[in-house]
Order: C-alpha cells, then structure tokens, then sequence
C-alpha cells in the first residue's frame, strides 16, 4: 500500500485531531471529497460530544439523525453500516431517536438494533409503533429467508429417515443413503460419483408424529438468541409433522404457542429483561410432555439461574430419564463466543445432555442430527461445533 493511501487510512481512524501532524506527512492532499464525507459521517460517533452538530448540551436532531444514516448507506457496505449505526445507539445514547418514524425507516437492518426496539417496545411512541414493528418484520424476513427452506427440509428428512420412496423428489433425496450404495461406482479416473440408483424419503406424515418444545430465556442477555429462537419456533410450528410448543420465560414463565402463526406475534409477546427462574419454566415444560420418546426439549439460555439451580438440574435429569431428548443451547447466534455460566453448563455436561451455542445457519443439521438419529451424530454435531 503506498505511503498517500496509508496516512489517509490512519487519518480517518484517527479523526481530525491528527490531521496537522499526518499532512506534514502527506504529499498533496490527503482526503477526498468522498474521504471527508466518510470522514464526517464517522467523526460524529467516534469524534466528540458535537459530532451531530448538536452543539454542547444539545443532543442530535430527528433530522440531523436522519441526514447522518442517509450518508452512512451511501458511503459504506451494509456490514459496516450496522456496525456503525449500533455503535451510535451505544455511545451515544440515541435510543430515543429510536422512536422517530423517518430515522427508523432509514435504519439498516441489524438483530441488535431489534433486540433493543423489543427490550424498549412499551416506550415506544403510538406515532412510531408501526414503523418499529415493520423494522422488526424485516429482520424476520431475512431469517425466514434464510433458513426456513433448509430447516423444513432437515425435518422432513429426519422424520422419514428409514422409509423410502420410489417417487423422486429433489427435496426428498437421501443423500448419504445415495453416496453409500453408490460408492461401488466411483470413477476413480474423473474423480465422480456415478449414481446407478437414487434414494428419497417418503413424504412426511399428515399428522404430527413428534413434539418439540422451544424454552426460551428472554433475559436482556439474551436478545439475538430470542429473534432466531422466535423465527425457528414458527416455522417448526408450520409444520404438519411436528407438534410444536412455544414457552418463554424469566421469572414468569409464558405459553406463546398460540402465538406461533406469526414470529413478529411472538416476539412482541416476549418480555425482555427482568430476573431467570429456569426450574419453573423445565417444571412447565414437563406438563407439556406426552410421549417422551418422542419428544425433544430445546432450553435456550446462558444458564445465569437465579433461582433453584439444584432443582433445575433435578428436573433436567428426571427429563431425560424419562425418555425426553433435552439439548441446551446456549446462544442461537453467530456475533461469536457466547456469555454464560460456565459451571452451570458443565453440571449439565455432566448429566449428559449436550450444551453448547450454535450459529443459525447450523441450525437445520442441528435439527436433522438430533433425536432423529441417536445419540452418536449429535455427538458428533456438539463436537464440530467445540472446534
């Protein structure tokens, strides 16, 4: 990188208070029209108490707000402008502007910045619910998006693992049972498989032939975690196959299950914040368990118990005793290594039910690998995701 483009990297990271020094440096002019722009754009965050141009002792403008996000799409990729904008929320303190109709809608799409919409959706404004709610509804959409295809696929596959089907159907292919009665037909030269055969599930039953219950911690902790949680739980509830339960928790524990025809229902059926009481909400679970050999539990939480953690760890052993597979996850998220309690999660460990956090884009082999299959892949699945 030449000497010009390295002073002016360091001078927008360093800001205006280092430009006299890093142009004497310089040869010619540093910034471009474009630089002081960006230049602007991040000296507002990262610059000092006027950086809106509010002056001291005022705060930022809904329309200074505005003008400042507008420049901050323009001038940086969507990654970098999520960073940014949650940057401001933070050291700022702009939560209240959260509230303004026309900065919502200006907003970049951003799970933390939805998180903190629901953690403050009662102080929400009647003037900006909807635009709150829209913000939210996207975030849905990408997730759904994203995962819902794979994740329904994975169910499907999992249910009918062991019955197969003459009809062909590409969502239906049983690709380890395809690639495993074929191997005999590698063509060693090309370095391809040659099916001679392919294999696919039956379709998936009409009625519902097992039962999932989502547990959801919805502590501030927790917030990523209760988004892809919520969008999970809906579309697991969509399907025919699957008896799906809903039930949120924090000291109070809450049956959202009639809520699961829509996840932006759900999530605003959630009250983020508060205390955790997870032996009451295990204890509720459990009423809800009819076929334990058929039913698998997800308790999704950092383990921060403020109430029985004995009696907890009773309830979960008597779970899983019972014939219930239990899987505790510990954050749904990929923003990197989750908080949580570390001596809870190894008791747990102990008891031989898996804990452990997982991105969600691992979540439909999650869900494929799981009861469906034993013990030995999901094994398999917990340790891939400790490397």
């Amino acid at each position: 990188m030449e000497t010009q483009e390295k002073l002016k990297r360091w001078r927008l990271i360093l800001g205006k208070v280092a430009e006299q020094t890093l142009e004497q440096m310089a040869s010619g002019e540093m910034l471009s029209q474009e630089d002081l722009l960006m230049d602007r754009a991040l000296g507002a965050i990262y610059g000092g108490a006027d950086g809106f141009g509010g002056g001291a002792g005022s705060g930022p403008s809904s329309p200074q707000l505005s003008r400042w996000l507008g420049d901050l799409r323009a001038l940086f990729s969507p990654m970098e402008v999520q960073v940014i904008q949650n940057d401001a929320i933070r050291r700022k303190g702009l939560n209240q502007l959260l509230f303004e109709p026309e900065v919502l809608d200006q907003l970049e799409p951003s799970i933390g910045t939805a998180a903190l919409l629901l953690t403050l959706k009662d102080q929400i404004p009647s003037c900006a619910r909807e635009n709150a709610r829209a913000y939210i509804a996207k975030i849905v959409e990408d997730i759904n998006r994203r995962l819902a295809d794979d994740l329904k696929r994975s169910v499907t596959a999992a249910l009918n693992r062991r019955e197969h089907s003459p009809i062909p159907s590409a969502s239906a292919l049983d690709y380890r049972m395809t690639i495993r009665r074929n191997l005999k037909h590698y063509d060693t030269q090309r370095q391809v498989l040659l099916p001679e055969k392919f294999y696919f599930f039956e379709h998936a039953a009409r009625s519902a032939s097992r039962t999932i219950i989502l547990d959801i911690d919805q502590s501030g902790s927790m917030g990523e975690s209760i988004i892809y949680a919520s969008v999970l739980s809906c579309i697991l509830a969509s399907m025919r196959s699957l008896k799906t339960h809903i039930v949120a928790f924090d000291t109070q524990v809450t049956d959202l299950t009639e809520l699961c025809a829509d996840p932006v229902e759900v999530l605003y059926g959630i009250q983020m914040g508060g205390g955790t009481d997870i032996e009451k909400s295990i204890a509720y679970c459990a009423e809800l368990v009819q076929e334990p050999a058929k039913t698998t539990l997800f308790l999704i939480t950092d383990l921060e118990e403020n109430g029985n953690r004995a009696g907890l760890l009773l309830r979960l052993e008597e779970l899983k005793a019972s014939g219930v597979n239990v899987i505790v996850l510990l954050a749904i998220s990929d923003s990197g290594k989750p908080c949580y309690d570390s001596m809870m999660a190894e008791k747990v460990s102990a008891l031989e039910i898996p804990c452990f956090a997982c991105p969600p884009e691992r979540l439909p082999e999650l869900l494929e690998e799981q009861s469906f299959h034993g013990g030995r892949l999901l094994r398999l699945f917990v340790e891939k995701q400790r490397l």
